[in-house]
This record gives C-alpha cells, sequence and structure tokens, in this order.
C-alpha cells in the first residue's frame, strides 16, 4: 500500500492524495448515516489523471469508489468500512469545455455543478432543464451516475434523455472519447446508456455533451388544489393536451406536506383560501410565444377545471418573485419542515401514472394494518409517476421507535410498489443501500444480465464495489 500511497503522491502531487483526519469529510453520506473509510482520498485534475489512478489501482488490486458532490441518498459515494478503498473525487474536473449554441450543446466536466452549468446554459440564451433541490452542490457526474430526474423530466426527460455523448475512463485505464453531439448515432450498442445510471460501478465519467434548449418566452406558475387524487391525474391529462409540450412541471403535494410546511414553518406563506383538500399540485407552463399567449392558455385550462370541479382552489404567479416563492415550497420548505417534523422514512418510487390512486390507497391501509399511527407524506413529480413516499412517525412515536420498523415499512412500501407495476428506485438509485432488497423485486433473469456487464466491464470488480450489485 505505501507503494500505492507514493505512486498516487507522485501523479498528482502531495496535497491531492489526502489521508488520515484530512480525508474525512468525504468519507460519510450527506445524511450522516453512512460512514466508511478509505486508503485515500484523491483528488485527480483531469481526465488522463482519473486514467492514471485507475491504472495504478488497478496493478495494486485497489478498489476505487468515485465521488462527485456527495449529495446521493443512497450511499452509492460512501466507501466501505475495510479501509481498501481508494475514493475518487472529481471535484477538480469542473470546467465548461464547451457551448456550441448551433447545435445546442454544453459539454462539461464530470466535478461540474448543476447550477454551473445551468448558468453557463443561461449566459448563452439557452437552457439546460435539468433542477433539482441539491443544484447548488450536486455535479453532473453524480447526476448521470443515477440519471438523476427532478421537476422537469415529463418535458425534457431524465439525465439518460438529456445526454447526447460521454467520456469514460473504463476499468482498465484506458479513456472512451465518445463526446459528440449527435442526436442520431447508430453505430452499435448503446454504450452511453449502459454507463448512465451505473453510479460509477461500469466505469468513471469524466465528462459529457448534454442538451440545450431555447429560453421559453413566458413561463406561469401556480398551486392548485383537487377534490382526490384522481381529480388531479384527470387535471394532468387535461394539462398534457392544453398544454402539449409547454407543461413543464407537475409537482405533486399532499395536504399532509402543506400543513407539515404551515406547522413548523409558519412564516412561510402558502397563498391558499385553506388547507383542507388532500392534493394540491404545482405547475409550470413553459410558453414559446410569450406573455399574453401563455396567460391565454392557461387561463383556458385552469378555468374550466374549475367549472369542472376538478379544481377547488388556485393561486397563479403574477410576478417571477411570486413564481419562485412557490417553488420555495417544493425545493426549500417542503424538506425543513419533515426536518423539524422529526427523520421519517424515505422512499424514491415509481408508479404507473393511472395506478397512483390504487398504490395509495392500498399502501396506506397496508401501513396502518400493520404501523398503526405512522403519517404517509407523499409528493413528488406526477407527470412521470414518480413519488417520494416518505413515513413518518404516528404521534407520540419516537423517531428510535420508528426506525426501529424501517426494514419492515420499506418492505411494506416496496412490496405494495411491485403489486402495482412500479419500480423501488425512480431516481435516486440503488447504491449500497437498496442492493440488498433488489433481488426481491428483480427477476433472476434480469441479475444475471446486470453481474454479465459487470463481469464484462470491470472483470476484477474494483470499481465501486458493493454498489447496486453485492461486491
Amino acid at each position: 500500500m505505501t507503494t500505492l500511497l507514493e505512486g498516487l503522491r507522485e501523479t498528482l502531487g502531495v496535497a491531492h492524495v489526502l489521508t488520515g483526519t484530512d480525508a474525512d469529510a468525504f468519507l460519510t453520506d450527506q445524511h450522516g448515516r453512512l460512514t466508511g473509510r478509505a486508503l485515500a482520498v484523491v483528488r485527480p485534475a483531469d481526465t488522463e489523471q482519473v486514467a492514471q489512478v485507475v491504472r495504478l489501482c488497478r496493478a495494486h488490486h485497489t478498489p476505487l469508489v468515485p465521488q462527485g458532490g456527495n449529495t446521493g441518498l443512497m450511499g452509492a459515494a460512501t466507501p466501505d468500512a475495510s479501509g481498501d478503498a481508494v475514493l475518487l473525487s472529481l471535484g477538480r474536473l469542473n470546467r465548461v469545455r464547451e457551448i456550441d449554441t448551433d447545435n445546442d450543446t454544453i459539454t462539461v466536466e464530470a466535478g461540474t455543478v448543476l447550477a454551473t452549468v445551468q448558468q453557463a446554459a443561461l449566459d448563452a440564451g439557452r437552457l439546460f432543464p435539468l433542477s433539482l433541490g441539491s443544484e447548488g452542490s450536486c455535479t453532473i457526474g453524480g447526476n448521470l451516475g443515477t440519471n438523476a430526474g427532478g421537476t422537469q423530466v415529463l418535458r425534457y426527460g431524465n439525465m439518460r434523455e438529456l445526454t447526447l455523448g460521454l467520456e469514460v475512463v473504463t476499468a482498465e485505464g484506458a479513456i472512451w472519447q465518445g463526446l459528440r453531439g449527435l442526436r442520431k448515432d447508430n453505430t452499435g450498442y448503446a454504450l452511453r446508456d449502459l454507463y448512465i445510471g451505473s453510479e460509477g460501478t461500469l466505469g468513471i465519467i469524466t465528462a459529457a455533451t448534454l442538451k440545450l434548449f431555447p429560453l421559453p418566452a413566458a413561463q406561469h406558475t401556480a398551486l392548485l388544489a383537487f377534490p382526490c387524487i384522481g381529480d388531479a391525474i384527470a387535471f394532468l391529462s387535461r394539462a398534457r393536451a392544453g398544454f402539449g409540450a409547454g407543461l413543464t412541471a407537475f409537482e405533486l403535494l399532499s395536504g399532509t406536506v402543506l400543513k407539515l410546511i404551515a406547522q413548523h414553518l409558519p412564516d412561510q406563506q402558502i397563498p391558499l383560501e385553506s388547507l383542507v383538500p388532500p392534493w394540491y399540485a404545482l405547475i409550470e407552463l413553459s410558453d414559446p410565444e410569450g406573455e399574453a399567449h401563455a396567460r391565454e392558455r392557461f387561463e383556458a385550462v385552469v378555468g374550466q377545471s374549475f367549472e369542472d370541479g376538478l379544481v377547488t382552489d388556485a393561486t397563479i404567479a403574477e410576478s417571477l418573485q411570486q413564481s419562485q416563492a412557490l417553488w420555495r415550497l417544493r425545493h426549500e420548505a417542503l424538506g425543513e419542515a419533515q426536518r423539524r417534523d422529526g427523520r421519517n422514512i424515505k422512499h424514491d418510487v415509481s408508479v404507473p401514472i393511472s395506478r397512483i390512486p390504487d398504490f395509495l390507497r392500498a399502501t396506506a391501509a397496508v401501513l396502518e394494518a400493520g404501523f398503526p399511527g405512522v403519517r404517509p407524506v407523499a409528493f413528488g413529480h406526477l407527470g412521470d409517476g414518480n413519488l417520494h413516499y416518505n413515513v413518518a412517525h404516528a404521534p407520540g412515536q419516537s423517531t428510535e421507535a420508528l426506525f426501529a420498523l424501517e426494514d419492515a415499512i420499506h418492505e411494506a412500501v416496496h412490496d405494495s410498489v411491485h403489486a402495482h407495476g412500479g419500480s423501488i428506485s425512480a431516481e435516486h438509485g440503488i447504491g449500497q443501500l437498496k442492493r440488498d432488497v433488489l433481488p426481491r423485486y428483480k427477476s433472476e433473469v434480469e441479475l444475471d444480465l446486470m453481474r454479465r456487464v459487470k463481469q464484462a466491464l470491470d472483470p476484477l470488480g474494483l470499481l465501486n464495489p458493493g454498489k447496486v450489485l453485492a461486491a
């Protein structure tokens, strides 16, 4: 190991090979639930240095754990407790390499913070649409590793749909230069799609060529109230028909969520007459023609829905400031209110949109029967069927007592998701926290194919071992 550390220091410089307490900040996940150990934390400056690190570790049969902004929720970027691995931080690969406005693409390195990419696109008169609550700290490499989604998936798609090309360091330390900004490239297997969503287990993404879009001429944001979840889904269908591709966000919020915000953040304004309806949605319309056209389309769809009883209350933002205030409910206030209420058991799931009402009813009944008093806290991206179905403690129940039931509650929720044709991970990935339950919901055929891909691309099993699949 001394020889490996010497080689890493010679390659990267002593200042970029961290050991001891200098490495501690990289070894705990953002929720503080997982803490690992590492032989060293290395900080390469460019793709060639990443490749050199991979070759050194391969020569010494030493595992590598890639890490971006360390904002993941499944422990994919946290090493295990053995201390045998080298943690590879990509934070120094943070350059915007090229913006091509004729081709509507931007090429960035994996350690570039998402908000930096958004701003670079905006400065060039374009839109990069991925939007996440952690966009000020998460990085493009991590977004690609988990195939991140966010609030605008129903219009623009996940990271897989937003990516045209990749640069990847393979498990052997070779560099695949796949940064082609092509929307059509039918020359064999889609290697790009293999690496996206693989959580660093098949190769190390070092750069990407991403799609850009025209800036909308106008945007409208509204918070709507619905008598039931079925009416929210009916309105979603109506909005798709009325707005077409202009419907860029449809974020579902349960009444429980807004009541938690009102309870724990009394200074946070919720601009509705009451919080009696059980379901709400924050929607956004982007219009290419202008403010007047957007307003006309918006009022037509929402007005007719009022008349038909699908919508019972609505607040439409009249300014950018009001729009930002509504989005703060989703991006900031929601998480803070849950934190003040006490830790809850989180689930990131997807269910076919048409089956969401049945899923919500069935899951609530299962939880009440097995864990009386616990409170479902549901919200998420209704437009693509992705729900964040969290479970909060029962009145008078301690957080410790709730988390003593964590495995059983996970199983109950995930079994219900599976029974309704859904997935136990929509946008957060598998990492290490869902690795051992994956075989319960994946067929043996699927798992065997995944293992064979892993064996083919990482035969020594050194890339992020123990993540997604058992080491």
